[in-house]
């Protein structure tokens, strides 16, 4: 089995991954807010979590339990379902009188679409162990805060529940994952929003009290009736917690996470429940859109829809992505998706060959020497510039057509485990597409023209058929019609 090595955020270094469990990875990925459209930078961590987990199958063989949570209840989501928001769409229904209604109208709206768009990149549901919504786990999560509060770490203030940063650090670390200055910690101050800024370092809500308008929850807390929903933090400690069990394998994230969000995490987890929630965090850098930081106000903000819209291929994307190492800053350009659209169909064209007849007397390939230094790239904390340079080398220098029957099924096959991680071909023949009647009388207009040496009239035909997305290549004793 190939040795794998992860960068962990934790111990900052590379170390050797081994499963709690033998033969099998049990990883949970931060999911998507569902109050709008996910947008690129967005879709960039769920594709390094998707690598991560198809790597994790192919390369180490292993059982890949993932579960990637929705996060349907935080400040975004209530704002956004709230009784005359702006953000209301007329698809999603009409509004009720009951808030909590309103927000599962809402959040279902855009969990759909997220859906809809994780498909378009190959990121498949079928690969997901499960992908549990916050609100479906509100009673776990009030056990925690029962839990936090008991051990002395939390505590009641008006009608919420903080965590108590100064009685945690008298015992461990706050500042595993991100280096926190402990001169910027503010004993006794507080912070009610789900996200806030670095410098904030303060007591975090783990139970919001009910405000006027909004979705509420009963509970019950030492004889205290709390009605309110959990802190944003607190979700992904219960469901992991739920769904994995405690430690369970690799958290994935974008490092924006690191802080407050999976600090938090992790004093949750082991002020509740006694544990480090993980062993390895996996973090994804950040993507910048031609060489900027990606903002509405720079005009430079694109969801996956924004760029659909544009007519370029999902597959193009998640090739260019997969393309950079996920801890370096991927530079979203259109010139690197078109150049990422013209390598996916070099290979496209490459698999194809593969499948037409072989000379009999063809060469042989080292088909098991590209295989190794392939997977051996991916294995080495996903580096998936070295592996695609390495593939790229390879098919370069081995042409379909000088390769023997048998090398092109060994090549075939090993493209085949390729395309299990990468997800961006079709492994099969050229497809017989059926050209349109109307094209067809077009060529064979043009090719009636050649044969009378009309070749100015043939050529203006030529643009007219290359206008509607096709071509014609020419042979010795006539044509062939393709879709460009």
């Amino acid at each position: 089995m190939t040795k794998i090595e992860l960068f962990n955020t934790l111990s900052r270094q590379l170390e050797p991954f081994e499963p709690l469990q033998p033969g099998v990875v049990r990883m949970y990925t931060c999911g998507p807010t569902v109050y709008d459209y996910a947008h690129i930078g967005n879709m960039r961590a769920f594709l390094c979590a998707d690598l991560l987990q198809r790597m994790l199958r192919v390369v180490g063989g292993y059982e890949v339990r993932w579960v990637m949570n929705i996060t349907d209840i935080d400040d975004k989501t209530i704002h956004g379902s709230a009784q005359g928001s702006p953000s209301w769409l007329p698809e999603m229904g009409k509004q009720t009188d009951d808030p909590r209604e309103n927000l599962r109208r809402y959040t279902s709206f855009y969990e759909r679409a997220f859906l809809e768009d994780i498909e378009r990149l190959r990121i498949r549901r079928s690969d997901l162990f499960a992908m549990p919504r916050a609100t479906d786990y509100i009673a776990p999560m009030q056990d925690l805060v029962r839990r936090i509060v008991e051990r002395g770490f939390g505590y009641i203030a008006g009608w919420s529940v903080y965590f108590d940063l100064s009685a945690w650090r008298r015992g461990a670390q706050y500042g595993r994952l991100f280096a926190v200055d402990p001169e910027a910690i503010k004993p006794g101050a507080r912070i009610d929003a789900d996200q806030y800024e670095r410098d904030e370092v303060s007591d975090f809500v783990l139970w919001k009290g009910r405000k006027p308008g909004e979705p509420y929850w009963e509970f019950d807390l030492q004889g205290h009736s709390l009605p309110g929903r959990p802190g944003w933090h607190l979700e992904c400690s219960v469901m992991e917690h739920e769904l994995l069990g405690l430690p369970f394998d690799i958290h994935t994230g974008g490092i924006d996470l690191r802080f407050p969000h999976h600090e938090n995490e992790i004093a949750q987890s082991m002020a509740g429940y006694g544990v480090d929630p993980t062993r390895f965090w996996v973090h994804n850098e950040f993507l910048e859109v031609e060489g900027q930081k990606m903002s509405k106000s720079l005009g430079n903000f694109y969801t996956l829809r924004d760029l659909l819209s544009r007519s370029i291929d999902p597959l193009d994307i998640r090739f260019a992505m997969l393309g950079a190492h996920y801890r370096s800053p991927f530079n979203f350009t259109f010139s690197g998706i078109e150049a990422a659209h013209r390598a996916r169909e070099r290979v496209q064209e490459y698999i194809y060959a593969l499948h037409e007849p072989a000379a009999t007397d063809g060469t042989t390939a080292n088909v098991a020497a590209v295989r190794k230094d392939v997977f051996r790239h991916l294995a080495d904390d996903l580096h998936t510039p070295k592996a695609f340079a390495e593939f790229f080398s390879f098919i370069s220098a081995t042409p379909p057509g000088t390769l023997s029957a048998e090398s092109r099924r060994d090549v075939l096959h090993f493209l085949s485990e390729f395309n299990l991680i990468v997800d961006v071909w079709d492994i099969a023949p050229r497809p017989q597409e059926e050209i349109p009647e109307d094209i067809r009388r077009l060529a064979e207009l043009r090719w009636q023209l050649r044969l009378q040496r009309r070749y100015a009239e043939s050529d203006t035909i030529r643009q007219q058929i290359q206008q509607a997305g096709y071509t014609i290549k020419d042979l010795r004793d006539g044509y062939v019609i393709e879709r460009r």
